[in-house]
C-alpha cells in the first residue's frame, strides 16, 4: 500500500498541462478557411498586440435565483462576502483539476453591464413569462450570476460561456454545453423597450442602429445587414422577438441571418467549428483561439483595406491557462442519459438510414463525415480538401452575406439531436419532425423555428433526403435519430 501511495503521489506530481500558445503567429494564420471573397477574409490583432490585452480576472460567482426561490437573507449574505480569485493555474495539478477550473472559467462573466437583461428583470415575473428565459428545477437562473469584485458591491455578470451554451430541459435540468435555450435576443428585444422608456425611442434607436453596424459587409452590393439602418425602432424590437431561442444574433453573423446556436458537446470530435466550417479544428490549441476570438478578439477584426466601423480591440482577454482550462473541460462533457430507447421502430430507422445512404455524410459512430458542402453561388477552389462533391441547395445566405461567409456549412453531427432544437443553421425547423415534412419546402411553408426577420412565410430549401419517405418511414427514421 505505501509503494502504491507513493507511486500516485509520483504521478501526480509529474503532470504538467502542455499549455499551448494561444495567439501564436503561425497557427493563428492558419486557423481560418478564407472567406468566399478572399480579399475580405478577417485580419485580428498581432501577436504582440494580443498580449498586451489585460487577462481578466475571474471572481467566485453565485447563483441567481428566480423571484420567489431565493433563500431568505441571500442578498445580505452577498454583501458581507469578501471578493475571491477562484481561477489560479498553479494549484491545478491533475487533469481533473484542470477540467474543474475549465468549468469556472465557462460560467465566469464576460459583462457586468446589461446585454440581455437587468437585476430587476431578474426579479420580475412579468419577464419570464414575457421572455420565456427558463428556470432550472433548483430555481437557479444557469445564464446568469452574482459577482463580487468589492464587498458589499453585488453586481450581475452574464456573457460567460455558459449564457448560451446551456439548455434546461423541461423538468428543469440544466446542461453545459449543450445548444442553448436562453431567448437572448427576446430578452435584449425587452431591454430595448425598456430603454427607449427611459431615455426616449430616438436615442434609442440611434444606439441600436450605431450597433448593428458591426454586422454590415460594405463589399456586398446587397447586404441585408444594412437594412437595419432603416428600420424604426418597433420593427428592430419585433426582429429580435422573432427569433426564438436556440438561435441567436451573436457576434459576427447578422441580427436579420442569425446562426443557431451550436451543441458544444463532442466538440473534440470536430474537424470544423461554426456552421460555416470556419475554424480548422487541429488541436486543443484550435479551440483556445476560437473561444478567444469568439469571446473578447471579434471586435477588433478588420476586413479587407479597413476596419469595419466601431471595431476596437478588447478591454480584457482570457489568459492561456484560462483557455487552456476551458477547452479541456468542453473537451470533458457528455450527453444527458437519453430517454429514448432502442426498440422495434429505431431499429428499422437504423435500416432506413443505411438504405437512405444517410451513412455517406453522416458517417457513424460520429454521425459526420467532418466535411464541407459549397452552396449555389459559391464553387470551391481547385483541389479544396474535406468538401463533398455534391451540392443541397440550401439557403446559402447565411454563408455569403455575414463575416462567416465561406461558402461552406459543414456537415453536422447527429449525435444528441433528441436533446437538441431548433434546427437547421438558422433554426427554421423547430423539431426532426418538421425537418423531415416535405412540406418545408413549400413556398408558403410557415417555419415552426425562425420564421425570418419579418415573419413572412418562406420555404426552408434543401437537403432533399428523407422527405421521400412514407409516414411511417419517416417516424421510424426519427426514433432512430432520437436514440444517437
Amino acid at each position: 500500500m505505501k509503494i502504491l501511495a507513493v507511486a500516485l503521489v509520483l504521478a501526480v506530481s509529474a503532470f504538467a498541462a502542455d499549455i499551448p500558445r494561444t495567439w501564436e503567429k503561425s497557427r493563428v494564420e492558419s486557423l481560418e478557411l478564407p472567406l468566399a471573397k478572399p480579399e475580405f477574409s478577417p485580419v485580428h490583432l498581432d501577436e504582440a498586440a494580443y498580449y498586451r490585452i489585460p487577462e481578466r480576472v475571474i471572481y467566485k460567482t453565485y447563483p441567481v435565483y428566480a423571484p420567489g426561490r431565493e433563500p431568505a437573507g441571500y442578498q445580505e449574505f452577498l454583501k458581507a462576502v469578501e471578493p475571491e480569485v477562484t481561477f489560479d493555474p498553479s494549484k491545478l495539478t491533475t487533469p481533473e483539476q484542470w477540467i474543474a477550473a475549465g468549468k469556472l472559467v465557462f460560467d465566469a462573466p464576460t459583462s457586468l453591464h446589461p446585454v440581455f437583461f437587468t437585476p430587476q428583470n431578474l426579479r420580475d415575473p412579468e419577464f419570464f413569462k414575457q421572455s420565456g428565459m427558463p428556470i432550472a428545477k433548483d430555481g437557479t437562473i444557469p445564464f446568469a450570476s452574482w459577482v463580487v469584485r468589492r464587498k458589499g458591491t453585488v453586481e450581475l455578470g452574464s456573457m460567460g460561456c455558459n449564457t448560451c451554451h446551456t439548455r434546461v430541459f423541461a423538468d428543469g435540468t440544466a446542461v453545459a454545453g449543450a445548444q442553448g435555450n436562453n431567448p437572448n435576443d427576446r430578452e435584449g428585444a425587452l431591454l430595448l423597450q425598456a430603454t427607449a422608456a427611459a431615455i426616449g425611442p430616438d436615442k434609442t434607436l440611434a444606439q441600436v442602429r450605431n450597433f448593428a453596424k458591426q454586422f454590415e459587409m460594405p463589399w456586398l452590393t446587397n447586404d441585408i445587414n444594412r437594412l437595419t439602418g432603416s428600420m424604426s425602432l418597433d420593427a428592430l424590437v419585433a426582429a429580435g422577438m422573432a427569433i426564438p431561442p436556440g438561435v441567436t444574433a451573436r457576434a459576427n453573423t447578422s441580427m436579420l441571418l442569425p446562426p443557431q446556436i451550436p451543441d458544444l458537446i463532442g466538440v473534440r470530435d470536430r474537424h470544423f467549428l461554426d456552421h460555416t466550417g470556419l475554424i480548422r479544428q487541429r488541436e486543443i490549441g484550435d479551440l483556445m483561439r476560437y473561444s478567444s476570438l469568439a469571446q473578447d478578439l471579434f471586435s477588433a477584426d478588420h476586413y479587407g483595406s479597413g476596419p469595419i466601423e466601431g471595431t476596437s480591440a478588447p478591454a480584457a482577454r482570457y489568459s492561456d491557462p484560462q483557455l487552456y482550462a476551458l477547452a479541456q473541460y468542453l473537451y470533458s462533457l457528455q450527453p444527458p442519459p437519453n430517454p429514448n430507447p432502442v426498440d422495434a421502430a429505431s431499429e428499422r430507422g437504423k435500416t432506413l438510414f443505411t438504405r437512405e445512404k444517410c451513412v455517406g455524410c453522416h458517417t457513424p459512430p460520429l454521425y459526420t463525415n467532418n466535411m464541407l458542402v459549397a452552396v449555389d453561388g459559391f464553387d470551391p477552389p481547385a483541389g479544396a480538401a474535406d468538401v463533398v462533391s455534391i451540392k443541397i441547395d440550401l439557403d446559402p445566405a447565411y454563408t455569403l452575406e455575414t463575416h462567416k461567409g465561406t461558402g461552406y456549412y459543414k456537415v453536422p453531427s447527429l449525435k444528441g439531436v433528441w436533446y437538441r432544437g431548433p434546427f437547421g443553421h438558422n433554426g427554421s425547423a423547430a423539431t426532426l419532425e418538421d425537418w423531415l415534412d416535405p412540406a418545408r419546402v413549400k413556398p408558403g411553408y410557415v417555419p415552426t423555428g425562425f420564421k425570418g426577420y419579418d415573419g413572412k412565410t418562406r420555404s426552408i430549401p434543401g437537403h432533399p433526403f428523407g422527405l421521400g419517405l412514407s409516414p411511417a418511414e419517416r417516424k421510424d427514421l426519427i426514433a432512430f435519430l432520437k436514440t444517437l
